[in-house]
């Protein structure tokens, strides 16, 4: 667990609901037995837990979660991290030595607060028992934990899970569901990233956000050989509950989620937003603001990538705002969208702590007809690289009124590409700086002192090289401004073409700057479509200062 996930998570748990209703609620559906699962058997399928989330929703929000014991409430992160389960007791120690996956709780301590529910489903018998809290699950020889004060608390929970896959077993997770209804999976490169979240409610509204909760898990057993693991979850908060269906699939170079909901409102919400995703983005090739350190870049992602329901592609790089930025895309029908890392280059970034270049992208494919909406976008500005500042979602533009319920499907491809790409010239990566004068030259004497800011858009793949002698034309429009000093260059290292423009202000304005480029040949369309918002600066600071002048005090 980093410093990012700690604090995201703690801020989360603050607001998320309880259990106190929850055990009433489920022993009115009346539930294989494993090693460690030790309640009593219950019937169990997706049609119950469809049943389970409704019910609640008609029930008043029971609200936060009530008080740890003090030995775990005042846990620092780093003793937090030195509570280790027990892989002798992993949920699927019973597969024997050669099963391909194993699964692990998280411990409840620090800001993780809520109690969750784990129970284990026999898949042919369809019935489930309960994994409950014992002492005897987490090794603490290394802890400060007074484990006296957790004897007798069989109704503690856990926080969360992990789930392993060969060779890593017990070692390296590869998904990992901890916090609020926040998950991660990770590609080839067993490198954690941005993270996933069950649903959205209320991110950019007058209103305060909402975290809901995953209160329970159910996991049917895997054979021994599967690397493909089915689990069951339900979701908990003060305006809506939903039951998941997670089908996840341990590829071999990636982690694929078919992911099935039901959402139950039990308040009006203003904004619900469907495959949420978190990341984070300090600085990259376009924004060098928070870049003084010594590292060239920092960012689990570098754009958010769309494939419209009128098929067009679309990449819109990342921004590090001095101000927390909104825009929403509309579209009906999506076919995908994403929050993708394409650089994987480890001199992009020189980092050995973070390893960004090992970063996995994520790639959202609806099932079904999602019908009228838009693909949110969120930038708050962040100082550096602890906090997720990024946030993207699927917004429906059908209202959420309460007692309504909503379904969706989707697909989520954690993998260093998305699984599907155009054919067309793709962006590889957006550049600026100073402009106003020639390439290789500065405002000075010989160039007047015109202020102006310069773009560099490279494109590559696609038919570029078969389009370029028929001439290839970069077509630009901007909200705001004039667009001059339009230069085409070929950029033999990178087989590709550099589009560079100036953009001048036309009035003092301050406000974003949206631009939209794409790249065509005789009416056929070459590139998928760059979309990027640029915030001038205030007039009074629109000048070039000539270093060559020198003055003595």
């Amino acid at each position: 667990m980093n410093r990012r996930l700690f604090m995201k998570a703690s801020v989360a748990c603050a607001a998320v609901s309880s259990l106190s209703g929850f055990s009433a609620l489920f022993s009115r559906y009346a539930l294989a037995e494993t090693t460690i699962a030790d309640g009593r058997a219950r019937a169990f399928d997706y049609d119950v837990l469809r049943n389970m989330a409704a019910d609640l929703a008609r029930q008043p929000w029971s609200g936060a979660p009530g008080p740890l014991p003090d030995t775990l409430a005042t846990l620092t992160p780093q003793a937090y991290n030195a509570i280790q389960y027990d892989a002798n007791h992993s949920l699927w120690n019973g597969n024997g030595p050669d099963r391909q996956l194993d699964a692990q709780f998280f411990h409840v301590g620090m800001g993780f607060k809520r109690r969750i529910r784990m129970f284990a489903v026999d898949a042919a018998s369809r019935e489930a028992r309960e994994v409950h809290y014992r002492p005897e699950l987490f090794n603490y020889q290394k802890t400060a934990v007074d484990v006296k004060q957790l004897e007798g608390k069989n109704d503690l929970g856990f926080a969360g899970f992990r789930v392993f896959k060969r060779p890593e077993l017990a070692r390296r997770d590869i998904v990992s569901f901890l916090g609020a209804s926040y998950f991660r999976a990770v590609d080839d490169t067993w490198q954690y990233g941005l993270s996933a979240r069950g649903v959205a409610v209320n991110t950019f509204t007058n209103g305060q956000e909402e975290f809901p909760d995953f209160t329970a898990f159910w996991f049917e057993t895997p054979a021994a050989g599967d690397t493909t693991f089915v689990v069951y979850a339900l979701l908990d908060g003060p305006s809506v509950t939903g039951a998941f269906k997670f089908t996840i699939d341990c590829e071999a170079q990636r982690v694929v989620m078919a992911i099935d909901n039901h959402l139950f409102a039990r308040k009006d919400i203003a904004q619900l937003g469907i495959a949420p995703m978190t990341s984070m983005f300090s600085c990259g090739t376009n924004e060098r603001r928070m870049c003084d350190t010594i590292h060239p870049q920092i960012h689990d992602s570098d754009r958010l990538a769309m494939w419209t329901g009128s098929g067009e592609w679309i990449c819109r790089p990342l921004n590090n705002p001095q101000k927390l930025q909104f825009n929403a895309y509309q579209d009906n029908n999506p076919r995908g969208f994403g929050l993708l890392q394409l650089d994987h280059n480890f001199d992009t970034y020189q980092d050995v702590m973070g390893w960004y270049d090992k970063r996995p992208s994520l790639w959202v494919e609806p099932q079904g007809k999602w019908g009228k909406g838009a693909i949110n976008l969120m930038e708050i500005p962040t100082t550096g690289e602890t906090l997720d500042n990024i946030v993207c979602f699927w917004q429906p533009d059908e209202p959420i009124k309460a007692g309504s319920d909503h379904h969706f499907a989707y697909t989520l491809y954690w993998s260093a590409l998305p699984p599907v790409q155009s054919q067309l010239a793709r962006v590889k990566a957006t550049r600026t700086g100073m402009g106003g004068f020639p390439e290789g030259w500065a405002p000075g004497e010989h160039y007047p002192q015109v202020w102006a800011r310069r773009f560099a858009v490279d494109f590559i793949g696609g038919d570029l090289a078969a389009a370029a002698p028929k001439g290839i034309e970069p077509v630009i429009t901007v909200s705001s401004g004039t667009v001059k000093q339009v230069e085409i260059l070929y950029v033999e290292p990178m087989k590709g073409f550099r589009i560079q423009f100036d953009w001048y202000p036309t009035s003092d304005a301050s406000g974003p700057v949206d631009m939209r480029m794409f790249l065509r040949a005789q009416g056929e369309t070459l590139s998928e479509t760059w979309l990027y918002q640029y915030f001038p600066p205030p007039a009074e600071k629109r000048r070039y200062v000539d270093d060559r002048v020198m003055t003595i005090s």
